[in-house]
């Protein structure tokens, strides 16, 4: 999809994302504003999360009511998506959940799609670091050129 769906980054890279962190009020079910509040969303991103099918609020007329789960697959999809998951791979962990396996399976591939992230960063950061080293020298190659007079 081009469009973002959630707001501009925030000041906090991980704003919103309280997997680890149970919700503490005691409530059975929340508003659109509840959520968009503390997860620091915009509506139209609840709007698309459940239209993606990952979320799925029960109707009280036209108003959304989210459950503790919803809540909860929420936490999961923040925090896989500022760790730069795909919502096709969010897709995948949180629908795991639902299986027979629970949260054993759900665990279990996710640590091992967080690591292969980690290993691609690596990769990443490796790279980005060589093209600094050989910029670096070119400059110092540049720098060390004698220039004609006049120059």
């Amino acid at each position: 999809m081009a469009a973002n769906p959630s707001k501009a980054p925030s000041r906090n890279p991980h704003a919103g994302a309280h997997l680890d962190r149970p919700e503490a009020s005691g409530k059975d079910s929340f508003s659109i504003s509840d959520l968009t509040s503390e997860f620091d969303v915009t509506a139209r991103a609840l709007r698309f999360y459940e239209d993606e099918g990952l979320i799925a609020p029960r109707r009280v007329g036209l108003t959304r009511s989210y459950s503790k789960r919803d809540r909860a697959r929420l936490a999961w999809i923040m925090r896989a998506k500022n760790v730069g998951f795909s919502l096709g791979e969010i897709r995948e962990m949180i629908d795991l959940y639902d299986l027979g396996g629970g949260r054993v399976e759900q665990r279990g591939v996710t640590v091992e799609r967080c690591r292969e992230k980690i290993a691609k960063l690596r990769r990443q950061r490796d790279d980005i670091d060589s093209s600094i080293d050989e910029l670096t020298d070119f400059i110092t190659t540049i720098e060390s050129l004698d220039l004609p007079r006049g120059s």
